[in-house]
C-alpha cells in the first residue's frame, strides 16, 4: 500500500510539470501566430499609405489599434516568460483599454454605447492606478502568524 502511494505521489509530481510544458509550448505557438498577424497589419498599413486614394481615417485608426492589440498580446507573452510564468494584470488592463478605445472609434453611432464604453475605460484606468499604488512584491504571510 505504501509503495502504491509513493508511485501515485511521483505521478502527481509530474502532472504540473507536464501541464506547464504544454502551456509554454502553446504560448510560443500563439506568439508566432500573433507575430505573423502583426506583420500582416504592417503590410496593410503600407498599402493604405501607398494607395493614398482612400481617405478612410476610421479604417486606418481601427487598423492601428488592432496593431497595438497584437503588440500588447505579444509583449504580454514575453513578459510571462520573463516574470517566471506569471501574467501581470496591468497588461490585461492595457489590452482592455485599447480594445474599448477601438470599439468607440469603430462603432460610435450610438451615444449611449460610447458613454458606456468611456465609463468602462475610466474603471480600467482607476484599476490601473490602484495597481500602481500597491507594492509589486507581496509581503510574507508570516506576519499574521506572529504573536
Amino acid at each position: 500500500m505504501v509503495k502504491i502511494k509513493q508511485n501515485f505521489s511521483i505521478i502527481l509530481c509530474y502532472i504540473p510539470k507536464i501541464l506547464q510544458l504544454f502551456l509554454n509550448i502553446s504560448l510560443v505557438f500563439l506568439g508566432i501566430i500573433l507575430s505573423i498577424l502583426l506583420v500582416k497589419e504592417l503590410i496593410i498599413f503600407i498599402q493604405i499609405l501607398i494607395g493614398g486614394g482612400n481617405n478612410d481615417f476610421k479604417l486606418f485608426l481601427a487598423n492601428i489599434l488592432i496593431f497595438f492589440l497584437y503588440f500588447e498580446f505579444i509583449s504580454m507573452i514575453v513578459k510571462y516568460f520573463k516574470e517566471e510564468y506569471h501574467f501581470p494584470i496591468r497588461y490585461f488592463i492595457y489590452i482592455g483599454i485599447t480594445a474599448m478605445i477601438r470599439i468607440i472609434i469603430v462603432d460610435h453611432d450610438h451615444p449611449e454605447n460610447s458613454l458606456f464604453y468611456a465609463i468602462i475605460i475610466l474603471i480600467l484606468i482607476i484599476g490601473y492606478f490602484i495597481i500602481n499604488l500597491t507594492p509589486r512584491e507581496r509581503p510574507d504571510s508570516t506576519w499574521m502568524n506572529k504573536k
